[in-house]
């Protein structure tokens, strides 16, 4: 299995940044802000990886149109107060560092806006690594696969030899709509049982044990 992949796609929150817990908490903020029903915390966890605007009509089915830019104002602001912060997973930054020196081409694929995955980049320092990235606000929200139909068009790679590493199964569901594989991390939002059931290439339940399964098969 070397050299298996040429293009290595990571999800964001709960992949590389420990965020899930902070997306929840701001969901269930904004609901009491707006005097909505707050949603389970399942049901919360359950949108991370998508777009901001398809993860909050979701979670909060009560809120209507003319609520939304007010519900959007307070996510935002209960989030952004604290997410400077949250931490990356442990590791991971030397992962991704060691997958640049393989010569892999690198690239986001983020339910994130692209102002927020920008200042994440630049909080993080991680983002003179990457090679490329996409923003649910600038293309189809997962589990679309435009944004990983974009970046194989970018880099000139087939889905063959492109990875999809995410926490959701949105992200293991873009993978199978483009054709790529996908590898699932556990110490994310969503559930290993619901993780397992899109039948990743293999399922890592810490960041530890990604990197080791990288340095293995890619």
């Amino acid at each position: 299995m070397a050299e298996r992949f040429d293009l290595i796609v990571f999800d964001w929150d709960g992949t590389i940044l420990d965020s899930a817990a902070a997306i929840v908490r701001s969901i269930l903020a904004a609901c009491r802000d707006l005097g909505l029903p707050e949603p389970s915390e399942e049901r919360a966890r359950y949108v991370i990886g998508l777009g901001l605007g398809d993860a909050l009509r979701h979670a909060v089915p009560a809120l209507s149109e003319d609520q939304y830019p007010r519900m959007v104002e307070r996510y935002r602001h209960h989030y952004l107060a604290a997410d400077h912060e949250l931490t990356l997973f442990p590791g991971v930054a030397g992962t991704i560092e060691w997958l640049v020196g393989q010569g892999r081409y690198l690239a986001v694929a983020t339910g994130k806006s692209r102002v927020g995955l920008n200042r994440a980049l630049a909080h993080s320092g991680l983002g003179r690594f990457f090679n490329s990235t996409r923003c649910a606000d600038e293309c189809f929200s997962k589990p679309h696969p435009a944004m990983l139909e974009q970046l194989m068009e970018e880099f000139d790679v087939p889905p063959s030899r492109t990875l999809m590493i995410g926490d959701t199964t949105h992200d293991l569901q873009m993978a199978k709509n483009a054709g790529a594989a996908g590898l699932a991390v556990s110490f994310g939002a969503h559930p290993v049982e619901a993780l397992l059931a899109e039948t990743p290439v293999a399922c890592v339940a810490t960041p530890a044990e990604l990197d080791a399964w990288l340095r293995k098969n890619i």
